[in-house]
């Protein structure tokens, strides 16, 4: 179930949209992956007056590496990786998925690229693990992101002038 994401019904109520967010994060915190719950539980992080914070976003760059263990190699693990430039074009916000067990990355309209990070949403699946859900938008929707991981590392780096 989304919360904050377009087809929710957000748009009739944003509060009370994220009056419910708030409510199932709070509902869950004993299974929430620590960094996940920490940004999602912050005053900053779905605030898009602050700086830090991914809406209107830009996408830079998206990567997706498959390490390997094993005498044969044979474990794999896929890590995800997004660069986005920050809204207020003054610094990067680098979030990684150290353990991805499943992704979905649809583009609805990349004519213009992802256009803006819109909104997102962390929830957690019934194995246990962060569920990142990711809405971009131009003039209309333009991608729409799932990943399913062990929890983020989210990183700002901000532009040394």
């Amino acid at each position: 179930m989304a919360f904050l994401l377009g087809n929710d019904g957000r748009n009739d109520d944003v509060l009370a949209a994220f009056r419910r967010y708030h409510d199932y994060v709070e509902s869950q915190k004993e299974v929430f992956p620590p960094s996940a719950y920490a940004l999602a539980t912050s005053n900053w992080y779905f605030n898009p007056d602050d700086h830090r914070s991914p809406h209107d976003g830009w996408l830079e760059a998206c990567s997706l590496s498959e390490t390997s263990a094993g005498e044969r190699g044979e474990e794999r693990t896929l890590t995800l990786r997004v660069r986005i430039l920050g809204a207020y074009q003054d610094g990067h916000i680098e979030i990684s998925y150290p353990r991805v067990f499943s992704y979905t990355l649809a583009a609805i309209d990349g004519m213009n690229g992802h256009c803006d990070w819109r909104f997102d949403e962390f929830r957690v699946s019934d194995r246990g693990r962060l569920i990142h859900e990711i809405e971009w938008r131009g003039i209309r929707d333009t991608a729409r992101w799932t990943i399913e991981a062990s929890d983020l590392e989210f990183n700002w780096i901000p532009t040394v002038s």
